[in-house]
């Protein structure tokens, strides 16, 4: 497929699970501002009562440190099961299925640690290895520009040395991104450990990385659309604080209305990023199996197993698949017609 028809097809597959991939990719928020609302009422009443009592603040201070460590845990563990989900209810949207958003989250737990572990070790490899190299070369250029005599010249070709090094270094953290993109379709998919769904990513992302570029580009795009969109009330808002403000000398109407902008201001970010990231795991599936398509023959296979010509599965292995949420890396009898597959 082209990026034009897999950008089609994304839209077809979000369009009719709406709800069951909206669902999902607002578990994440959802769960922080959950944890984010006992953090921001321990540090308003600590801050009040530190008015009259300056040694609360190390109470305070020992008070808020585990709750921020526990609210980082708890972000970290629900964005890797919200993933893992919605690349489930991908998978079983484009072999003709539905997963509910209960069915895909747990359907995710079981497999939580190897899911972390890929996205570590995709964190590792895409952006801490190229951003340490980068800050040593950029150090590095400083130190010398400081033996030369650190004069005008030297100086204004560190800071160029320093920004060639930085672009290059955003080239290859995108093109690592890229290259490991198809590490979670794959794992999932493929039931393969975190260390050989990198290799599978770069294997089948190979030919692949421009379109995926394309796409990521062009859903990019899309979300700024959507941002201006969703960002003119709170704008209104905004102005209607800062004017109400200006005339009253700041009184409870201004607190009020700046108050309902930040609250309007999250549930904007909230909402965004619920509609947008489905888009990129149904766009980042797609590329997977159209990349097998492609290198594997993968459409053969499928319709080798429909027409009955590979061993079939016995019947209770059918009645368990018939149960199971999904099955990774099979389509069932209710999957779409190949031909729609290579477009």
């Amino acid at each position: 497929m082209t990026v034009g028809e897999i950008l089609d097809r994304t839209t077809q597959l979000y369009r009719g699970n709406f709800l069951s991939f909206a669902g999902i990719a607002a578990v994440p928020t959802a769960v922080i501002l959950a944890v984010m609302i006992p953090v921001f009422a321990v540090a308003g009443i600590g801050g009040v009562a530190m008015k009259g009592n300056t040694a609360m603040g190390g109470t305070l201070l020992a008070v808020m440190i585990p709750l921020c460590v526990v609210l980082v845990v708890v972000a970290i563990a629900a964005s890797v099961i919200s993933q893992a989900a919605l690349v489930r209810a991908a998978i079983a949207a484009f072999n003709g299925q539905k997963l509910r958003v209960r069915e895909a989250l747990k359907s995710a737990r079981p497999q939580f640690w190897r899911y972390l572990g890929l996205i570590f070790l995709q964190g590792v490899f895409i952006g801490l290895i190229p951003g340490v190299l980068a800050a040593v070369a950029i150090g590095l250029v400083f130190l010398l520009a400081q033996a030369a005599g650190g004069g005008i010249g030297a100086n204004a070709a560190a800071g160029f040395g320093a920004f060639l090094i930085g672009a290059a270094a955003m080239v290859i953290i995108v093109m690592r991104a890229l290259t490991y993109s198809l590490g979670m379709p794959a794992c999932i998919a493929e039931e393969k450990p975190a260390w050989e769904s990198l290799q599978r990513s770069k294997k089948l992302s190979k030919g692949a990385r421009g379109r995926i570029f394309l796409m990521f580009l062009l859903v990019w795009l899309l979300s700024i659309v959507v941002s201006m969109i969703g960002y003119i009330p709170l704008m209104i808002v905004t102005f209607l604080a800062a004017a109400v403000g200006q005339r009253t000398g700041g009184g409870g109407t201004a607190v009020v209305l700046m108050v309902a902008a930040e609250v309007l201001n999250m549930l904007v970010s909230f909402s965004i990023q619920t509609l947008i990231t489905p888009v990129y795991m149904i766009g980042l599936v797609l590329f997977y199996f159209d990349q097998r398509i492609r290198t594997e023959g993968y459409d053969i296979d499928w319709m080798m197993q429909r027409a009955g010509l590979t061993n079939a599965p016995s019947a209770s292995t059918e009645t368990e698949q018939s149960q199971a949420p999904i099955t990774p890396g099979t389509v069932r009898d209710s999957a779409p017609d190949p031909g729609t597959l290579n477009g």
